[in-house]
């Protein structure tokens, strides 16, 4: 795991940049699916993929910081973390336009406006699929 301050302190110029970090919700087969499907890897090289129901300290670092994991992913890029509907427009940004779901998805999402309306209905379906198969969602520090 990359350990990361995330108090906006800036590397130096002639230092290598992190790899970006997407910590999404393993249990959830649409965002599991889509970490898999947006082709970053061909714009950075290195991406690191978090699963937030994990150990790894960078997911109490998300949740200290007060971003419910339930409510959207997180890309951490550059120090900056990036919540929900401005992480979509952020990786959407980032991705290629090669294959059709990456063409669909940069249309759509590299529109912040687009991204907020259509945020909710994509958090809507995680939370459909989550209760039909039974599975539980991620819970904040002081839920458990």
């Amino acid at each position: 795991m990359v350990s990361l301050e995330l108090d906006h302190e800036r590397a130096p110029q002639d230092a290598a940049p992190e790899p970006p970090i997407i910590v999404y919700d393993g249990d959830c087969p649409f965002c599991s699916a889509y970490v898999r499907m947006v082709r970053l890897r061909r714009t950075f090289g290195a991406v690191q993929l978090v699963d937030a129901r994990s150990a790894e300290p960078i997911v109490s670092e998300i949740k200290a910081a007060g971003l419910d994991l339930d409510k959207g992913m997180v890309l951490i890029l550059n120090n900056e973390r990036y919540h929900g509907p401005e992480c979509l427009n952020r990786i959407a940004l980032m991705s290629t336009s090669s294959g059709l779901f990456n063409r669909i998805t940069k249309a759509i999402f590299t529109s912040p406006r687009l991204a907020r309306w259509l945020y909710p209905v994509l958090v809507g379906g995680r939370n459909a699929i989550l209760f039909i198969l039974r599975r539980r969602k991620i819970k904040l520090p002081e839920q458990n």
